[in-house]
């Protein structure tokens, strides 16, 4: 490209120092001009600056730009383009120093900030002071720990972090960049490091409050070595990530317990009714944070019943029978899959339990086929009275759920 040169930046950089697969590029452009870009055939697609299509390649290349802070907020930003913008000027806004590296066409490295130390230190180091300007920059840094788990946060980055959420920066999130950041977090290695790095510097309790209130809360110790909930949550969640859970199972998994931290002090550490004070608390975090829908009612779903899921194989008839009316299990099986999952990975959510087996989803996989092996069509054309079809309906599954199970599980009492 004569007059321009284009760089490979950030990501694929890193990536392939750490001998990581490298799927997307992203390019930056020094010493042109958008008619530049569009004389070499390149499409202007970007809106707030410079970016264009590779007429070939179809990859995004973003011409050199620098940025000015001018508001709070991650938004706040005046860029800067021209042909006279260095690649080093550009590379200087970017957040950690692994991420502020370029490679040219012959797979030179240009790094002038130290990224390649960092990755051999297996470090996050934020480029320049210029850091606390962007909060999701405390994000990213949460995030990227949960992707690279042996990676720890430099002391001077760690405090620049503690003074963004002393400052109030933090408190500028919007919500949807929160639930983007959180949920690639919670799909990367370990989601435990990104709950822990945000705790560390103390945007946690102004982010997920209801999540920084399971510290300290006990558990009951024996079946949880670990005596605290927040503890268990940070295995929950790493055993979902273990087990390769999709990103509902995870969610469930990362909010299941929010109604242990506002139990009464006087029932702890049994958390009686927890389940029933969460629900409120992980639809207000759902709301607030926009979490989608298909998250959403699983999360809500696995707060409310999980608790029922863990004693299934004690429960009498009439009991499952509504536990799977309410999980409408005919309608969303696939649902009601993940949350067997969900309730899998709580109770694997402990030191040494790991691996343990978790027979109460086969067990409910079994009364479920029972539950759906009832004709409900039949059974509606068979009455006279209309009114009468649902109980008649519920009673024939408690008859077929009943002929599965053990004598002491048939009573008719809930």
């Amino acid at each position: 490209m004569s007059g321009f040169k284009a760089y490979v930046v950030g990501g694929a950089v890193r990536d392939r120092l750490l001998g990581l697969p490298v799927e997307d590029h992203d390019w930056v452009v020094v010493g042109a001009t958008p008619d530049d870009m569009v004389a070499a055939g390149y499409r202007p697609v970007g809106r707030d600056f410079p970016v264009f299509l590779h007429p070939q390649t179809q990859e995004e290349h973003a011409l050199a730009r620098t940025e000015r802070k001018t508001a709070p907020g991650y938004a706040g930003f005046v860029f800067h383009t021209s042909a006279d913008v260095t690649l080093e000027e550009d590379l200087a806004r970017r957040d950690l120093t692994i991420n502020a590296m370029a490679q040219d066409d012959d797979g030179n490295i240009v790094d002038p900030y130290g990224g390649q130390r960092d990755v051999e230190a297996r470090v996050f180091r934020h480029v320049s002071p210029a850091f606390v300007e962007d909060p999701v920059r405390i994000l990213r840094v949460a995030r990227f720990a949960a992707r690279f788990p042996d990676f720890t946060v430099a002391p001077e980055t760690l405090a620049l972090m503690r003074e963004m959420v002393a400052n109030g920066e933090v408190d500028h999130l919007v919500a949807e960049r929160v639930w983007q950041e959180l949920s690639r977090g919670l799909m990367a290695q370990r989601p435990s490091r990104m709950i822990e790095v945000l705790r560390d510097c103390g945007a946690l309790v102004r982010i997920l409050p209801e999540i920084d209130a399971l510290f300290g809360v006990p558990q009951p110790l024996q079946h949880h070595p670990e005596g605290d909930t927040g503890a268990h949550l940070l295995l929950v969640i790493d055993r979902a990530a273990q087990r390769d859970e999709p990103l509902p199972v995870r969610v469930a998994a990362l909010l299941h317990d929010l109604g242990k931290g506002i139990t009464p002090a006087d029932i702890l550490p049994h958390h009686y009714g927890h389940e029933g004070r969460g629900v409120a608390l992980v639809e207000a975090v759902c709301e607030r944070l926009r979490i989608p829908v298909e998250c959403r009612e699983l999360a809500v779903l696995d707060a409310r019943e999980h608790g029922l899921v863990h004693s299934a194989m004690s429960l009498r008839a009439v009991t499952l029978v509504k536990l799977l009316e309410r999980c409408d299990v005919l309608r969303k099986p696939a649902r009601f899959e993940q949350l067997l999952a969900a309730c899998a990975c709580d109770a694997q959510g402990r030191t040494g339990f790991e691996e343990r087996p978790y027979p109460q989803a086969d067990f409910l996989r079994g009364v479920a086929a029972a539950f759906a092996s009832v004709d409900a069509g039949a059974i509606a054309r068979a009455q006279t009275d209309k009114a009468r079809i649902p109980q008649r309906v519920h009673e024939a599954r408690v008859a077929a759920v009943k002929q599965v199970l053990k004598p002491e599980q048939q009573g008719d009492e809930d």
